[in-house]
């Protein structure tokens, strides 16, 4: 015999399927912990959209950052081990305030950066992406505006094309 499927108003058919209890803030949170790093305001806001109060938050992450789960330095430090050569350190520190890392472990994520040199950094991730001098405004502009999109100062990329032996009299 062929069950049938519950109706809107059929509470009794519901009921059995809502008899198992919603996972708690702690399961959910080490669910996408498995996943990948999150940083602790990722997480809080995650778990707040699925409904769960503010109080079980902070407890279940709480637990999770005493039992070393859940820790904001290594997550930044993952963050500026993934973006750096890519990104200028300005973009870095934006993604990571923006990820609410605090400012104590932003720093010290930060810290062996302060030793790379951001202009090399930026020839290299051009030389990558274009490898030639503009040829016109247009795509001098258009190799600009790819240095600044990764975070790095005008002066740099200006530096990056003059060095590309780019005719550059008209930035000043």
């Amino acid at each position: 015999m062929r069950q049938r499927r519950p109706v809107r108003g059929d509470t009794a058919a519901l009921s059995a399927k809502s008899a198992v209890p919603p996972p708690s803030a702690k399961v959910l949170a080490i669910r996408m912990l498995a996943r990948r790093d999150y940083s602790r305001a990722e997480l809080t806001q995650r778990l707040a959209r699925r409904g769960i109060a503010r109080e079980d938050i902070a407890v279940a992450l709480d637990d999770l950052a005493a039992a070393g789960y859940l820790s904001d330095a290594r997550y930044a430090s993952a963050v500026v081990a993934q973006r750096s050569g890519r990104y200028g350190k300005r973009a870095i520190a934006y993604a990571l305030r923006e990820k609410g890392i605090g400012a104590p472990d932003a720093q010290a994520a930060m810290a062996p950066l302060a030793a790379t040199d951001e202009l090399a950094d930026a020839t290299a991730l051009w030389r990558q992406r274009f490898g030639t001098a503009p040829a016109n405004e247009r795509e001098k502009a258009k190799q600009v505006r790819f240095l600044l999109s990764r975070g790095y100062g005008l002066s740099v990329a200006l530096r990056v094309l003059r060095a590309a032996g780019t005719p550059l009299d008209d930035d000043a």
